[in-house]
């Protein structure tokens, strides 16, 4: 009697796990959630995943090497960064000064032409992209209404969606942006097929161009305005007005969120070391490159200043429990960060990961760090984690030895 008691609370155990998992095989079948599957199997982003998707080439048309200094070879991160570095898992390390790499280094087997994720550092590409459609004139000005090509977007509150909002993270839309929760937007925009869909959940909460509010979703929309704009896809956009004119050395990869679909607009631009580099000479050149316009100068000072008329909600600090007054945003401007450290003042372009671009006008220097991990901590006043400071005092530390 005890032992068929046995057998059928087994039987039911083993109903109601099967049960579980048909439910669960099910509900990730769906083709809502395909991107849940994804995102389970691949766990959170990594920097080598273009492989994982499919791409659409940037061609470079036009490849000219970087200039070396004299003195560049064997030469090396001095010894008391190695620790942080490794930390970090750095994969690559240049230095740029007065137009000629001063450094290069690689680590885990990378090389000047291994491709890396660009993250969120792509977002400064479809700012730059803007410029372009702008001097085109396939876009008018930034202060145009975004419902002008996409009527989907129209006002809150009598208030227009200006493309400005959307480059300035100002467009009082609603979008979680955190990377590590399985159900957030940017998760399923990262992992999903369909990016216009998710796009158009993006509903209007609160009046644009009023507080500043970092969202991966509003650089999508600045994705769909530049492809309705100017009739091409942004791989094509990109190769014809900034990747060929700035004389990449290689051939670029956008990942997509389907075969022939959109470009992941806010991320995953994928190219090397090298060629992140030239995106922040061109914009230490003030759009030029070799004395030929690629993005107008005035374009870029706007781009490159702060949005101070918009409110900013800076991260607690660890001893405070009550979010301080909204203070004017003085560290965004145009999808570019902007800061300053031991009295210089820099531009920098940031990936999820620690992908950092940061020109230096003060010492004509670019710098460029690729790698796996960043660290956790914020300077809060000026939003930026605090390992950047690590990769601008190795790089002062090369240029001093010049």
């Amino acid at each position: 009697m005890k032992l068929f008691k046995s057998n059928s609370a087994l039987k039911v155990t083993l109903i109601v796990s099967l049960t579980i998992i048909l439910s669960i095989a099910i509900y990730l079948g769906l083709p809502a959630n395909y991107y849940v599957h994804r995102a389970l199997w691949h766990q959170l982003p990594k920097i080598n995943q273009y492989t994982i998707f499919e791409n659409r080439v940037v061609k470079a048309e036009d490849p000219h090497p970087w200039e070396f200094a004299e003195d560049v070879e064997g030469k090396v991160i001095a010894p008391e960064f190695n620790a942080d570095f490794d930390k970090y898992k750095t994969v690559a390390f240049i230095v740029i000064q007065h137009k000629k790499i001063i450094l290069e280094q690689y680590w885990s087997n990378y090389s000047p032409l291994s491709l890396s994720n660009s993250f969120s550092m792509s977002k400064s590409i479809i700012s730059l992209l803007v410029g372009c459609a702008i001097t085109d004139g396939a876009i008018k000005s930034v202060d145009q209404p975004v419902s002008d090509f996409l009527p989907e977007w129209t006002s809150f509150d009598g208030k227009a969606l200006t493309i400005k909002d959307l480059l300035t993270m100002s467009a009082g839309v609603e979008w979680d942006e955190h990377h590590t929760t399985l159900f957030s937007k940017t998760t399923e925009a990262y992992y999903g097929n369909d990016l216009w869909k998710l796009a158009l959940t993006e509903k209007m909460i609160e009046k644009p161009g009023v507080r500043f509010n970092y969202q991966s979703g509003v650089t999508q929309i600045l994705g769909f305005v530049l492809q309705k704009a100017t009739g091409k896809n942004i791989s094509t956009y990109a190769s014809e007005k900034i990747w060929t004119p700035i004389q990449a050395e290689e051939d670029a990869l956008w990942s997509l969120d389907r075969k022939d679909g959109m470009e992941k607009a806010y991320c995953c631009f994928n190219t090397n070391a090298r060629d992140f580099a030239r995106l922040g000479q061109l914009v230490l050149n003030k759009g030029y490159w070799n004395s030929r316009p690629v993005v107008d100068s005035s374009y870029i000072r706007q781009a490159t200043s702060p949005a101070t008329w918009l409110q900013f909600y800076r991260r607690l600090k660890p001893n405070e429990t009550t979010q301080p007054a909204p203070k004017p945003c003085t560290m965004y401007g145009y999808q570019f960060w902007l800061a300053n450290y031991k009295g210089l003042k820099f531009t920098i372009m940031r990936g999820i990961l620690g992908q950092y671009i940061i020109a230096i006008p003060e010492l004509d220097a670019v710098i460029v760090r690729l790698g796996k991990k960043r660290d956790d901590n914020y300077n809060v006043e000026q939003n930026y984690t605090l390992d950047t400071e690590l990769w601008i005092n190795a790089a002062l530390e090369v240029i001093n030895r010049q």
